[in-house]
């Protein structure tokens, strides 16, 4: 009796992840900026936990996305509906970021009397339109293993969803790629959690490499664009905290409960580091794989509600501060190309600044333009990210609230949070 009293105050006392992930974050800071020599050193660190991340992904997307459409192959007006409803949530929610950081930029005119300094390099040869007869042809791969081996998520995702439902067609005979896929998937979410263990040391080469390489002077020369996009930033969280509050949630509680998924986009700028790690927690919190591993997968590319809002802010505060008049209709030219853009280069490598390349282009803007905010968007693309991560989990938890009905998995009742109603 008195070992397990002991157990239990070990475990009770223990530091949980996130709040080691915070202390990562505020050492690797305090090192970067006071023995910058160090920081810069510390690169590798970081590096090699994104890579590790990063080399579970395909086969976790693989292997759950193929087993949810399995479970809804044999039902094809829910599977209809719950993709006509996240891609209609997903133009909405991007919409309204994209109208908030045109407003935004109204309101405060971060690009007024700015010195048009180079801050930053932008990639060359960057496109400048997008071609959809080649985006709609890059959605089916022509060699699947070369597509995962490459990390490209849609077309993996376009596979596993045509092999799910192929399975879902063929019985019995299923069953033993369906045994082999749930193996997969369950190792998957194991090793995701001996990787995510040594993230807090991983945050803190991270911010140090950041921080000593970055340096605060570029910061503080753009501290007006990078403080307007983070007042948007929490007008977004905001708005995320009341739809959580509508369906019923503890918006707080919500919060806290995927804290080191946030944690992580904002420290590696990576959605994909957190894929594996916010799936496993969604299913924990009672959303069924069905519903988790076609949403989220398909959101971290269709739905960058932090990215929508970056470019608009972004293409607008240039534009004012190369003097031109932003009227009604370059206005509806930003936020149409911006809407159109944001879904048009979802498997577009570098798919942020392609999109920005596309909008300036569009209302007569040169492409260089973007080598002004380059040097501080290591600092906005942070933000941008930990809010992508967050738009995906309010809309995985409101596609299951309204397109969810129904739907239900073979989640144990002691691994789902009962904080999350059904």
């Amino acid at each position: 009796m008195e070992n397990v009293e002991k157990s239990k105050s070990v475990k009770k006392s223990k530091i949980p992840l996130w709040a080691q992930i915070m202390i990562g974050l505020v050492l690797g800071c305090v090192i970067g900026l006071v023995w910058p020599t160090i920081g810069a050193a510390l690169q590798p660190i970081g590096t090699a936990f994104i890579k590790a991340i990063k080399m579970i992904v395909i086969p976790l997307v693989f292997a759950s996305v193929t087993l949810g459409i399995y479970k809804m192959g044999s039902n094809f007006k829910q599977l209809g509906r719950l993709a006509l409803l996240s891609f209609g949530y997903f133009y909405t929610a991007t919409g309204l970021c994209i109208v908030l950081g045109i407003a935004l930029n109204a309101i405060f005119h971060p690009g007024a009397g700015v010195a048009l300094e180079a801050t930053g390099n932008i990639p060359a040869n960057l496109a400048k339109a997008i071609n959809w007869t080649q985006f709609f042809l890059d959605l089916i791969p022509d060699n699947v293993i070369m597509s995962a081996a490459n990390q490209k998520i849609i077309p993996t995702l376009f596979f596993a969803i045509c092999f799910g439902v192929s399975l879902a067609n063929i019985g019995e005979k299923a069953k033993p790629v369906v045994n082999l896929l749930e193996s997969i998937m369950e190792a998957m979410f194991k090793l995701t959690q001996g990787i995510i263990a040594f993230s807090p040391i991983a945050v803190a080469g991270i911010m140090a490499w950041v921080f000593a390489t970055q340096g605060g002077s570029v910061l503080y020369a753009m501290a007006k664009l990078v403080g307007v996009f983070y007042i948007g930033m929490l007008v977004v969280m905001v708005a995320f905290w009341i739809m959580t509050y509508m369906i019923g949630l503890k918006p707080i509680e919500t919060t806290k409960q995927i804290s080191e998924p946030l944690l992580l986009a904002f420290t590696t700028c990576s959605s994909e580091v957190t894929l594996p790690s916010l799936m496993q927690i969604l299913q924990r919190m009672g959303i069924p794989n069905k519903v988790v591993s076609f949403v989220v997968p398909l959101g971290y590319s269709f739905n960058t509600d932090g990215s929508a809002f970056y470019q608009s802010l972004t293409v607008c505060f240039l534009a004012e501060a190369y003097g031109l008049n932003l009227d009604l209709p370059s206005i509806l030219t930003i936020l149409l190309t911006t809407l159109i853009a944001n879904k048009g280069t979802a498997n577009v490598t570098a798919a942020s600044l392609v999109i920005l390349s596309v909008i300036l282009t569009s209302i007569g803007l040169p492409i260089e333009a973007m080598a002004i905010v380059a040097g501080v968007d290591r600092f906005i693309d942070m933000g941008r990210t930990c809010i992508n991560v967050f738009g995906n989990t309010i809309a995985a938890l409101l596609l299951h609230k309204f397109a969810g009905k129904g739907i239900v998995d073979d989640i144990p009742e002691a691994e789902k949070d009962s904080s999350i109603p059904a």
